[in-house]
């Protein structure tokens, strides 16, 4: 692709760091195969919500690929672009599935919808050409590798702050290892990569009021799909473009932000990244949620008592979810601190459900809301950055009518936190089973679970025959 500029480096970091680097972290594959299996009980469930459901398929209905990506959960064979849509917006529909913080936002497993497509498809042609087929270790190194570009670009680099969504981030993300799945070179790699960063991103204007909207939902979806198209685009000889990011005026660089990569590429993302346990809910107010939930017996029975619901958050939760006023929809709710803390204190419990109209017309909801205070904590906000601790703190106290108070409850890490992994991971396997189940038999589910309870032979399993158990 010519000269590399000091930014224009950065295609060739990633694209090297792809193609050449060898994962050797234990851990990162440990947490891997815990994204994985989280990953697609949150597909499952997401099938029980007909506002998703309606998306799925080919994009003209009745057309079938012989050998294409197949949909967990469901009867469609696709191509991998289309394939990448439906697994990417089923994993990311209901805000269940994990996380990253940090100056821009994202969710690091929305590339298992680019990388399982791409991965089914090549393992099925592989074993019908009696050829060595990718194997689910595979999957695994690409979603360590798609992780770390992601989470690793977000460090520093906020597109948020200039009214862009961070999916940009998935499209890089999932053009760079689905590019390397299907065996390009480093030069090839770094074509996809400058085609994707051209693209830019969408605005996140779908993500706010007035106009917050189910398109928050799918947008992971169309990310990584539009990242295997360019991955294959650049198979087939595409050229790529060396000064996408530092042309003068018309370059990356000069038109949306400075693209900078605070460390080098590894497996730092993946061994940190922050799990969604017990609730769906956008991460920012995951702690607030639990202080809410702590809460819960105390203030149940005295709902109309209280006089003031005072929350200690950090700046970047002010900054996206603290909404006040009508929500209009699941999409507005559940990126609502107020809302999703109300739903905690009433309720002691918060599902996919509570977002739902039947459950948001219950007026204990917002005369709840109206009742918070939200104020930043300059702590917080400083210890949400710091990368040894990249906590998400928030507290909770409660003043009622009498004068009297609750105690404040403070949780700086939520149970996803790596913290908290031990915690954490048993209850993973639960919320698996209870995703699963709510599309299998026990007996599948059974034979599932314990697959990932297996890490030699899940591994070592064609992904052909690892996608055999979700379809």
């Amino acid at each position: 692709m010519g000269e590399y500029g000091i930014v224009d480096k950065l295609l060739e970091t990633i694209a090297e760091y792809v193609t050449e680097h060898k994962i050797q972290s234990s851990e990162a594959y440990d947490t891997a195969r815990l994204c994985l299996m989280d990953s697609l009980g949150c597909a499952m469930l997401a099938l029980n919500f007909p506002e998703c459901t309606k998306l799925l398929g080919p994009v003209i209905p009745g057309i079938s690929v012989p050998n294409g990506s197949r949909v967990p959960g469901t009867s469609e064979v696709l191509d991998p672009v289309q394939g990448a849509f439906n697994i990417g917006t089923l994993i990311r529909w209901l805000d269940y599935n994990d996380t990253w913080l940090a100056a821009e936002w994202g969710h690091p497993s929305d590339n298992f919808g680019g990388i399982l497509a791409v991965s089914d498809y090549l393992s099925q042609r592989a074993l019908e050409d009696h050829r060595p087929s990718l194997t689910v270790k595979d999957v695994l190194e690409a979603a360590i590798k798609a992780y770390e570009i992601q989470g690793v670009l977000a460090l520093s680099n906020s597109f948020n702050r200039i009214g862009f969504d961070h999916v940009i981030l998935v499209k890089v993300a999932t053009a760079a290892v689905t590019a390397m799945l299907l065996g390009e070179t480093k030069e090839q790699v770094a074509n996809t990569l400058s085609q994707a960063w051209i693209d830019t991103g969408p605005l996140r204007t779908y993500r706010h009021a007035p106009n917050t909207g189910s398109r928050k939902s799918w947008a992971a979806g169309d990310a990584t799909s539009r990242g295997v198209q360019l991955a294959m685009l650049s198979m087939r000889g595409e050229m790529g473009y060396s000064k996408a990011l530092t042309a003068k005026n018309w370059g990356f660089n000069d038109v949306m932000l400075p693209l900078t990569l605070e460390r080098s590429l590894g497996s730092y993302v993946m061994e940190h990244i922050l799990f969604k346990v017990s609730f769906p809910a956008e991460f920012h107010a995951q702690t607030a949620v639990e202080c809410a939930f702590q809460l819960h017996d105390q203030v149940k029975d005295r709902l109309d008592d209280i006089e003031k619901i005072y929350i200690d958050t950090h700046e970047s939760a002010l900054r996206i979810i603290d909404k006040t006023g009508w929500l209009k929809n699941p999409a507005d709710r559940d990126h609502c601190i107020q809302y999703m803390v109300a739903i905690g204190l009433i309720y002691g419990s918060l599902t996919a459900d509570h977002y739902e109209d039947h459950v948001a017309s219950d007026p204990r909801i917002d005369q709840v809301r109206a009742k918070m205070e939200l104020s930043e904590s300059f702590q917080y906000s400083k210890d949400y950055l710091d990368p040894n601790k990249r906590s998400i703190a928030n507290a909770l106290v409660i003043k009622f009518n009498d004068g009297s108070v609750t105690e404040k409850i403070v949780v700086e890490y939520p149970l996803g936190h790596r913290r908290r992994r031990d915690e954490a991971t048993p209850l993973l396997f639960e919320k698996a089973w209870r995703n699963l189940g709510s599309r299998f038999p026990a007996e599948r589910i059974d034979a599932i679970v314990q697959l990932f309870q297996t890490p030699e032979k899940l591994d070592a399993l064609p992904v052909k025959e690892f996608v055999d158990y979700f379809v």
